[in-house]
């Protein structure tokens, strides 16, 4: 029996399966990864929250990069392997999508918003720092780009910012609870295309074996929990889920 094929026989056969994903899930999306050559962080320095908060200056650069579209984090379309989890979700096979990505292509492809989880934000909206208002883009994107108005909120006038988590911002603390409660409750936990190296979040899949379930990794590349998985395979994400 083929890996893949042996993964579809845990899934039909595990009664509650969480999927994780990572930048690799949607790089056949042609949405670049984080760290790798050639990746977003390669041709960019990120911009640090606690810089967003104090500067002015790096606010207009962060709202140019949002509106250039210069890190590629939105307006691709989902890909076959989203595709596929959309189905097992529908079919009610996967109780829930614990997503690493902010590209907002796990909800496009239909998984309903309850069952996704957010650990790092979502690239495709704004919120108020202060209030939590969500503001859409396209209300932000003419005064900016005509006017060169820094987004402010609507609401509350407090700074408003793309939804993503930035380095050096808090964790949110609601979608990180939800993951370790659904984490705990699955038999059965799916890596697809993260490198498991930036906690909290790469610890869900140990605590998920930890607590019994069976842990399966795919990822082109090694990763540091390999040897904890009841079945590794280093394969593209889209060609093993085409055997579903």
């Amino acid at each position: 029996m083929s890996p893949a094929r042996r993964l579809s026989r845990m899934i039909a056969e595990a009664s509650n399966t969480v999927v994780f994903t990572g930048a690799g899930m949607s790089t056949e999306s042609g949405i670049p990864d984080f760290r790798s050559p050639g990746g977003v962080w390669s041709r960019m320095k990120p911009i640090y929250f606690q810089d967003f908060v104090a500067s002015d200056h790096r606010r207009r650069e962060a709202w140019t990069r949002v509106f250039s579209g210069a890190a590629g984090w939105t307006g691709a379309a989902p890909n076959s392997g989203h595709n596929v989890i959309a189905r097992l979700v529908a079919n009610g096979k996967v109780s829930a999508v614990i997503t690493q990505n902010v590209d907002n292509l796990h909800k496009a492809s239909g998984v309903p918003d309850a069952k996704v989880i957010e650990l790092h934000g979502n690239a495709s909206y704004a919120t108020c720092l202060a209030c939590g208002l969500r503001h859409e883009l396209e209300t932000l994107r003419e005064p900016f780009l005509a006017h060169g108005i820094i987004p402010t909120c609507e609401s509350c006038g407090g700074l408003v910012k793309s939804a993503t988590i930035s380095f050096g911002q808090p964790m949110p603390s609601q979608p990180v609870a939800r993951a370790r409660a659904v984490t705990l409750r699955c038999d059965l936990f799916i890596v697809l295309g993260s490198s498991l190296l930036v906690f909290p979040a790469a610890g869900f899949p140990l605590q998920a074996k930890q607590h019994g379930a069976q842990l399966v990794i795919v990822n082109r590349e090694p990763t540091a929990h390999d040897e904890f998985a009841d079945l590794v395979l280093h394969e593209e994400i889209g060609a093993v889920l085409a055997e579903f």
